[in-house]
């Protein structure tokens, strides 16, 4: 608003995969900085609670962002993934109709405004394209026979910016002290652009003995990107 000579600036969030914007600013509507005021014309947004039902409508609350499934120029298909898979497997059924995946976190406060929290654990936005972790992990795990297994995780800088792809990842000989990190980035990039997009770059890795899991076995990759980001903080890389 400073950089406008502090006229109101509207906020508006969306994505190419549906056609435009899911959740908006009004003119009609009194404004608060950061925030969103309204759902899109045509959209409709849920949001996940820790139990994976959807949170009453209009119910103030903070979980995983869902949207309604009919939307104005949402993908039916995808180039290079299974649709139903990335958007719809697994997703809770409101009304009869199977919600659509859509990966951010959301909060809508007390006073009836949208706030984005970022990505859900399982997937990230790198370079405004959101992909899944799992994928990722599976091309990455195969690049190198030492790998037992991977983690990815987005971390943005410690001045802000575009997420950062960064890879946990846990060697099967922990007696190798000093593993070639740039030639295993190299060959995960080589990987990753070869097999899924050729935007996609790894920004740093990690070496770990483990991966924190739930009870349940469940990697957490927020507890990943929390100690990632305090890594960045203490060395900035």
């Amino acid at each position: 608003m400073g950089r406008a000579q502090y006229k109101p600036i509207m906020e508006y969030c969306g994505g190419t995969e549906i056609g435009g914007g899911f959740v908006s600013g009004s003119f009609l509507q009194p404004q608060s900085l950061a925030t969103f005021s309204t759902p899109a014309m045509g959209c409709s947004l849920f949001l996940i609670g820790n139990d994976g039902i959807p949170l009453p409508p209009n119910v103030p609350g903070l979980g995983e962002l869902a949207l309604g499934p009919l939307m104005f120029g949402a993908s039916n298909t995808l180039l290079n993934a299974d649709h139903y898979d990335v958007y719809f497997k697994g997703m809770p059924v409101w009304n009869g109709k199977v919600l659509r995946r859509h990966g951010d976190v959301f909060e809508l406060t007390t006073s009836g405004y949208y706030h984005a929290h970022g990505r859900a654990d399982d997937t990230m936005n790198l370079g405004g394209i959101k992909v899944s972790s799992v994928e990722l992990e599976r091309i990455c795990n195969a690049v190198d026979n030492n790998i037992l297994e991977t983690a990815a995780v987005g971390v943005p800088p410690p001045g802000g910016g575009p997420e950062r792809l960064v890879i946990a990842v846990v060697f099967k000989d922990s007696r190798d002290s000093a593993p070639d990190l740039n030639k295993l980035r190299t060959s995960f990039n080589s990987a990753l652009q070869k097999k899924l997009n050729p935007f996609f770059k790894v920004s740093h890795i990690v070496p770990v003995s483990s991966l924190p899991r739930t009870a349940t076995n469940k990697v957490m990759r927020r507890v990943l990107r929390q100690q990632v980001a305090q890594i960045d903080q203490n060395s900035k890389i």
